[in-house]
C-alpha cells in the first residue's frame, strides 16, 4: 500500500483523530526517504498501547473501511498533500487538510481567488455589497470562494452561478450530504459548473467543529478575503482572522455604527482589515500582492 493510499485511509478511518493524522504527517515530513508507512510504525508514531491500539488495528484492517475508501474513489476525485494537484497555497498554511475529496474543475484550485464570507441571518445589505462589489471581479477572472452556508456564502455562489462565473464551495459535510438542505440544488450546480471540496467522508454530516476546520481551508484557498456583514464574534471573523494568520489580504465592507450586522466589519476595520466600496478596490489587492 503506498503512503498516499494510507494517508486515505487514515483520513477515513474513525480510530485517528485530525490530531493524530497531522502527527503522522509530520513525521512523513521529518522522514522524506520513508517508502511505506505500515499499521505497526504508525502505532509507534502516535504511541498507542492498549484498548486504543487494539481499536485502531481492527478498524484499519476492516473491510467496511477498505469499502467507505473504494466508494470516496469512486465517487469523488480524491487528493491528499503529497500529490501534484493539491492546491499550492492551502500546503503553505498552518495544519493544512491531509485530504482533500473533491468534485468538479480542479483547475479552479490554483487560480486566483477571493473569498466572500458573512453572516448566515444576512440583511438586504450584503445583497447590495455583492451586486456592486463583485461584477468587477469576476469579469477580471478571479474565482469566489465561500462555504455554501445559509446567508452570505449561498449569495457569493447563486451571484457566481448566475454571472457564469467560477465558484469554490467549501463544505463541512461529505459531498453527498446537502447542508442547509434548501442549497441541494445549488450543491449539485456547484459540483457541475464550479468544484466542490470536502475533506470529510462520504455519509459525513454536519457536525459543530467541521465548520470552523472548513473555515481554515476557505482562508487558505483565497488570496483575498471579503467580509461583508459579521457580527461581534461571529463565524466569519474566526474566518478572517484565519487569513490574517496566513498573510491573506483582508476586506470589509463598512457599515452602520446602529447594525448589529456590520458591527463585525467595522471592528475589522478598525482593527486593520481594508474598507471596500467598490470592486476595483478589490481588483488592486490582487495586483499588489
Amino acid at each position: 500500500m503506498t503512503i498516499r493510499d494510507v494517508l486515505i485511509k487514515l483520513r477515513l478511518c474513525s480510530e485517528i483523530t485530525y490530531i493524530g493524522e497531522n502527527k503522522i504527517f509530520d513525521w512523513l515530513q521529518q522522514n522524506p526517504d520513508c517508502q511505506e508507512l505500515p499499521l505497526s510504525l504508525i502505532i509507534s508514531i502516535l504511541k498507542l498501547n492498549g484498548e486504543k491500539r487494539a481499536k485502531l488495528i481492527k478498524s484499519f484492517n476492516s473491510s467496511s473501511l477498505q469499502n467507505e475508501v473504494s466508494a470516496n474513489k469512486l465517487n469523488s476525485v480524491v487528493v491528499t498533500i503529497i500529490d501534484r494537484d493539491y492546491p499550492f497555497r492551502l500546503k503553505e498554511c498552518y495544519r493544512p487538510p491531509i485530504v482533500l475529496f473533491m468534485r468538479g474543475n480542479l483547475k479552479l484550485l490554483n487560480q486566483q481567488s477571493l473569498a466572500v464570507v458573512g453572516a448566515r441571518q444576512r440583511t438586504g445589505y450584503s445583497i447590495e455589497a455583492i451586486r456592486l462589489l463583485l461584477p468587477d471581479v469576476v469579469r477580471n477572472n478571479k474565482v469566489i470562494v465561500s462555504g455554501l452556508a445559509a446567508g452570505v456564502d449561498t449569495l457569493a455562489h447563486q451571484f457566481s452561478i448566475a454571472n457564469q462565473a467560477d465558484t469554490i464551495a467549501v463544505i463541512g459535510t461529505g459531498l453527498d450530504i446537502y447542508y442547509p438542505k434548501n442549497n441541494k440544488n445549488l450543491q449539485m450546480e456547484i459540483a457541475q459548473k464550479g468544484l466542490l471540496i470536502s475533506e470529510y467522508g462520504l455519509r459525513t454530516g454536519p457536525r459543530r467543529n467541521h465548520f470552523p476546520e472548513r473555515n481554515r481551508i476557505i482562508a487558505g484557498l483565497c488570496e483575498c478575503l471579503l467580509v461583508t456583514e459579521a457580527k461581534h464574534h461571529s463565524g466569519s471573523l474566526i474566518t478572517a482572522n484565519l487569513a490574517l494568520q496566513e498573510n491573506r489580504t483582508v476586506l470589509a465592507v463598512p457599515g452602520s455604527i446602529s447594525s448589529p450586522l456590520s458591527l463585525g466589519c467595522n471592528e475589522l476595520i478598525v482593527a486593520g482589515a481594508t474598507p471596500v466600496i467598490n470592486g476595483q478596490q478589490i481588483l488592486d489587492e490582487f495586483y499588489e500582492n
